[in-house]
This record gives C-alpha cells, sequence and structure tokens, in this order.
C-alpha cells in the first residue's frame, strides 16, 4: 500500500494503467471505522486496484460547524487499510486542492438545496466540488458510497450523470452496530448517554415500517408520530422526511419508492440515518 502525498503523483499512476483495468474508489475524510472498510473491501473484491482518499474537506463544513474538532488520525487509518489489499491512499493537503486564487465550484440545483442542503447552506457545493476534484485525478472506473449519506450518494449521481462523467458510484448498505446505530465517524463525539438517545434513530426507522407494513400510507401521520417519538429521546429535530428516492421530493402517501430521512442533534452531534419505507416481501 502507497501513500501518494501530491496529485501529480496520483494522477501519473492513473494515466499508467492499460486498457482493461479497473480503477475503484472510496472518498473518505479519515476516522475510519467498519462502514469504510466495507467500502474498500467490496473495490478491492470487485476492481483490479484500489484508492482511498483521506482529505478533511473544510469546503462542506459550514462556519458553525465541526471542521476544527473532527477527528483525524491517519496512522491508525492506515493500520485499518493495511490488511484490506488497498493498493494506494491519496492523502493531499488543503492548499493542494484549494491553491491560493481557486474560484471554481460545482452546485446543483433543486436536489441540494432540501433536507440536509436546507439547513446546511453550501455543504453540497463543497461535497460536489471536491468529489468533482478526486475524480478527475483519480479517474476511477467505479466509486464505491454508502447509503448512509443518501442525499449526497443522489447529488453525486447526479453531477457525474449531467458532467457525462464515466465513474459510476456502487451504492453500498449502511453499516450499523450491533444495537442498529449506524456507524458514523461523528459518533466518537457521542457520550454514553447520548449515544443512548441516539438508538432512537433507528427505533424511528422500525417504527416507520411497522407502520406500513400495517397499512398506514400517510407520511404526515407516520413523520408526526416519529417527530413525536425523538423529541421524547430527546433529540432536538433537523429534518423528518419521507421523500421519493430518486428525486428526493416530499411525498404525500407512501409508495415503493419511499425513503425516510432522518437527521438529528443529539446535544452537540448532527446524526443522520435513513431507510426504505416498504421492504420487498
Amino acid at each position: 500500500m502507497q501513500v501518494i502525498k501530491d496529485i501529480s503523483g496520483m494522477q501519473a499512476i492513473s494515466d499508467a494503467r492499460t486498457n482493461g483495468i479497473r480503477i475503484g474508489f472510496v472518498p473518505t475524510m479519515g476516522a475510519l471505522h467498519t462502514g469504510h472498510l466495507e467500502l474498500m473491501k467490496r473495490s478491492v473484491a470487485e476492481c483490479d486496484y484500489t484508492v482511498v482518499s483521506i482529505f478533511v474537506n473544510p469546503a462542506q463544513f459550514g462556519k458553525n460547524e465541526d471542521l476544527s474538532r473532527y477527528p483525524r488520525d491517519l496512522d491508525k487509518d492506515l493500520e485499518l487499510m493495511r490488511p484490506l489489499g488497498v493498493d494506494y491512499v491519496f492523502f493531499p493537503t488543503e492548499e493542494m486542492m484549494y491553491p491560493d486564487g481557486y474560484k471554481t465550484w460545482v452546485e446543483l440545483s433543486e436536489i441540494s438545496d432540501v433536507l440536509c442542503g436546507a439547513s446546511r447552506p453550501g455543504h453540497f457545493r463543497g461535497v460536489a466540488t471536491v468529489v468533482l476534484k478526486l475524480v478527475n485525478i483519480v479517474r476511477p472506473d467505479f466509486m464505491y458510497m454508502g447509503e448512509k449519506d443518501f442525499q449526497q450518494v443522489v447529488v453525486l449521481e447526479t453531477m457525474l450523470r449531467d458532467l457525462n462523467l464515466k465513474t459510476q458510484i456502487v451504492r453500498c448498505p449502511i453499516v450499523r452496530d450491533e444495537n442498529g446505530l449506524a456507524l458514523s465517524s461523528r459518533n466518537e463525539y457521542l457520550s454514553k448517554d447520548e449515544y443512548i438517545r441516539a438508538l432512537g434513530l433507528n427505533r424511528s426507522i422500525k417504527i416507520t415500517r411497522d407502520m406500513a407494513k400495517t397499512g398506514e400510507r400517510s407520511v404526515l401521520a407516520i413523520c408526526s408520530l416519529i417527530s413525536q417519538h425523538l423529541l421524547e429521546c430527546n433529540a432536538r429535530i433537523d429534518y423528518v422526511k419521507i421523500v421519493d428516492s430518486n428525486s428526493l421530493t416530499e411525498q404525500v402517501e407512501v409508495n415503493d419508492q419511499s425513503r425516510l430521512l432522518l437527521a438529528v442533534w443529539i446535544g452537540k452531534t448532527r446524526l443522520i440515518d435513513n431507510a426504505r419505507v416498504l421492504l420487498d416481501n
């Protein structure tokens, strides 16, 4: 496993590949957990070589968000990756990615303005810009992303399609801990009490699916009950929405394309989760 710390070095590796060689790519901000590692394992299994990037992207953090305290431990991250068969770790600096005079940004209309985009203005501009830069540097055939950040996956799939890029996103299932909490680097922030309260997210998914299974189709009725449940967990709600999985537009009634999306604050930590509402029989 090689650590590449400059853009030209990473580009040279991509330039050297021969026809038929498939590059898998896993973009991360480090602070790796089992969810990240599962993405890497799948890339290693399905591609000829795998590139993992580690870059805490300042452009996707808001003014009062957790950029300064976001967990960073490169040595630990590298040790977690070594046994997996990852070929290259791309570790650029902020100055490389956003040099003096940087002026170019990627913005998507509509789908980046709702949900997390509504409460985190500019977030998806930062995400789309850095991922486009990374894709242009690494030039992967496949980019492996977890569905926990569901809106992010939809936004990036749209960007890749609209800009006629060949990279395809491979969606991978949410990885949860033994109690059902979706794995996130920000889970490190939770105290023991906050962790227990955070389990209300996964219970919200179960409540939603149970209601739908018994025939409830009113999005208003489901979201009202879920909101009440989360408030009882002492969570501060950002949003509780049921949307169409493709367009992210809010729905009135549940159907086969419905997806529950949740964002809450537990103490000072913002957590998200999501799930299909109706499961296949």
